[in-house]
């Protein structure tokens, strides 16, 4: 019995101390979770700013290389056809404004860029039931700015996409289970090719869907494995920003999605005279400034801002215009011969000047060289002799054939009279229509007067320059 105050002691001890030591340790797991979790979160704002050193660092390498970063792969295997595929950096809209450069897989066969992002592995959407249940945003290796002026500056952009399902349709007795959301966040239910008006996927387009009923394999909601796969190639929605899938809920179903990236090929041709500053642009102008341009009818003077992008307010500014011939026509002829044929062009005996020498002086007739506006004048005076009744004598101005102007005189007097006439006309020519002068009518033997006072002028007011620069010459 001495003993027992010894052994019962140290128990009791043991428990007043072990029972609150489990508190205490639940506390110390909770305290570690969180450091852990902070650390986590450290970790992950560190990370970033080390790809943004990353980012800054080969910048500079690719800068010290050569002047300037390529905007699309295609165009840095121009610079140097020798590079084989591989990442490269690229910054499509433009060196020194905008986004920071971004990393991308060149296919250097091909000039096909490609921008990655985060689910372009086989991801399972999991088991819900309801339409768009499961839904993941998709992160780029590029900023939203970046992809769209890559977009600009390619001919044609894809990204194909693939869902692997079982019993879990995409439609299903017109209820929508999963859709994407394009660029802009709105949302598309094609799965392939271009048409987004439709709900359809790439067995939809071919015609060979499981289920003939239906435009898309999975639609078929059979409990076996299906697959829907194809190709997104409606430029102006992509890229792909969400996924989004539901009715998965049964244990059986399953969905199995897969994108993949953001790429484009090809380049907008510009096969013309630059008329925008998204031409320019295009082109690979990078400097703003004030840019001549051609207009409908003219060169117009802009401002372009070439910090922005073509879609945003501000990239262009209208100026003026530069009233700008390709050619310079003008002509000023005279008569000093009698004439008083009816309906037959007017010759010309003295030339006085006859720029571009479209004015035929011996057969009166002026052929248009260029498209555009020409102004005619034509003044001279008409003898009549004496008469008892009116007489009168009409010159017109006639555009292949047709009358466009009409100018006379009259006279109604005993004695031999001289009356002056003039008119003038305005008109939209086309390359090779033919202008001239003639009497159009006439009462009596009245004629033009054979004093020199006959004169004829004309000359190019404003030249369709969009026209005639397209036109070969």
């Amino acid at each position: 019995m001495a003993h027992l105050p010894v052994i019962f002691i140290p128990v009791f001890f043991l428990l007043l101390v072990t029972w609150p030591s489990f508190t205490a340790a639940t506390t110390l797991e909770e305290l570690h979770q969180l450091q852990l979790n902070q650390l986590s979160k450290n970790y992950k704002i560190l990370e970033e700013k080390v790809a943004k050193l990353e980012i800054a660092l080969h910048v500079a390498k690719e800068s010290a290389g050569k002047s300037s970063i390529s905007r699309t792969c295609r165009e840095t295997r121009l610079a140097d056809p020798s590079l084989s595929s591989g990442m490269y950096w690229i910054d499509p809209d433009g060196q020194g404004v905008g986004d920071d450069p971004i990393y991308v897989f060149c296919n250097m066969t091909t000039g096909s860029t490609a921008v990655p992002h985060d689910s372009e592995s086989p991801t399972d959407v999991g088991h819900c039931a309801d339409p768009g249940c499961y839904s993941k945003a998709v992160k780029y290796v590029a900023s939203s700015r970046q992809m769209l002026a890559l977009a600009h500056l390619s001919a044609q952009c894809y990204q194909s996409i693939k869902y692997d399902c079982n019993y879990a349709p995409l439609k299903l007795n017109d209820v929508t289970y999963a859709w994407w959301n394009d660029k802009n966040g709105n949302p598309q239910y094609f799965w392939a090719g271009n048409n987004n008006r439709v709900h359809i996927c790439q067995c939809g387009i071919d015609g060979n869907c499981v289920d003939p009923a239906t435009k898309c394999n999975c639609d078929a909601a059979a409990p076996i494995q299906l697959s829907d796969e194809g190709v997104v190639t409606k430029k102006e929605v992509l890229p792909i920003t969400k996924l989004n899938f539901g009715r998965t809920q049964l244990e059986t179903s399953s969905g199995v999605h897969t994108l993949g990236p953001f790429e484009c090929t090809g380049q907008v041709a510009v096969n013309r005279m630059p008329s925008s500053c998204e031409d320019l642009w295009k082109t690979g102008h990078t400097l703003s400034g004030l840019y001549s341009l051609m207009g409908v009818s003219m060169v117009e003077s802009v401002y372009c801002d070439f910090s922005k992008l073509p879609h945003e307010s501000g990239f262009q500014k209208w100026v003026g215009f530069v009233d700008i011939k390709s050619s310079p026509t003008f002509f000023y002829v005279r008569r000093k011969g009698r004439f008083d044929k009816l309906n037959t062009p007017i010759p010309f005996d003295h030339v006085m000047l006859n720029a571009g020498g479209a004015m035929n002086w011996a057969t009166g007739i002026f052929t248009a060289p260029r498209t555009g506006k020409y102004f005619f004048s034509a003044s001279g005076m008409a003898a009549y002799p004496k008469a008892s009744s009116r007489l009168y004598l009409d010159i017109n101005i006639y555009k292949n054939g047709h009358s466009i102007a009409i100018g006379g005189s009259d006279s109604y007097s005993s004695h031999w009279t001289v009356e002056s006439f003039t008119l003038q006309a305005i008109s939209d020519l086309q390359k090779g229509d033919r202008i001239w002068l003639a009497i159009g009518a006439k009462a009596g033997s009245g004629y033009i007067y054979e004093n020199g006072f006959f004169h004829f002028t004309g000359f190019l007011l404003e030249e369709a320059v969009s026209v005639s620069l397209r036109a070969p010459n």
